[in-house]
C-alpha cells in the first residue's frame, strides 16, 4: 500500500523559511514522481514542483519559478522529497500537500497524481 506522508508545516513571519518533508512508501522510490501541490483558503489547489525520482529532473509552475523562492530536493536514500521554501510571504498561506505516481518518462507534471498525503499547513503571518 502506497503512503505519503507530509511534515514540516508551521507558522512563521513573512521573510522566514520552512522545509516541508515528503516520505513515501510502499512501492518502488526510483521511478516515480513527488510533487507538491497547495491549496489555500478559499482557491483551487495547485501544483507547486515536481521531481522524479529517478534523474532528479525537476519542474516549477511559473509563479514559483520566477521568484526562486522554491526548491524542491530528494534523499534517495530516505526515500524523501524535500520543499524548501524562503522568504515567505502571506499569499503563501495553505495547506501543502505531497502526492506521487509512478512514471516510465522523466518528465514529471502535475496532472494524474493518484497517491496523496494528508497535507501540512503552512501559514504565514505578515
Amino acid at each position: 500500500q502506497v503512503q505519503v506522508v507530509e511534515s514540516g508545516g508551521g507558522s512563521v513571519q513573512a521573510g522566514g523559511s520552512l522545509r516541508l518533508s515528503c516520505a513515501a512508501s510502499g512501492y518502488t522510490y526510483s521511478r516515480n514522481c513527488m510533487a507538491w501541490f497547495r491549496q489555500a483558503p478559499g482557491k483551487e489547489r495547485e501544483g507547486v514542483a515536481t521531481i522524479h525520482t529517478g534523474g532528479g529532473i525537476t519542474y516549477y509552475a511559473d509563479s514559483v519559478k520566477v521568484e526562486g523562492r522554491f526548491a524542491i530536493s530528494q534523499d534517495n536514500a530516505k526515500n524523501t522529497v524535500y520543499l524548501q521554501m524562503r522568504n515567505l510571504k502571506p499569499e503563501d498561506t495553505a495547506m501543502y500537500y505531497c502526492a506521487a505516481k509512478s512514471s516510465a518518462t522523466w518528465s514529471c507534471r502535475f496532472e494524474g497524481f493518484p497517491y496523496w498525503g494528508q497535507g501540512t499547513q503552512v501559514t504565514v503571518s505578515s
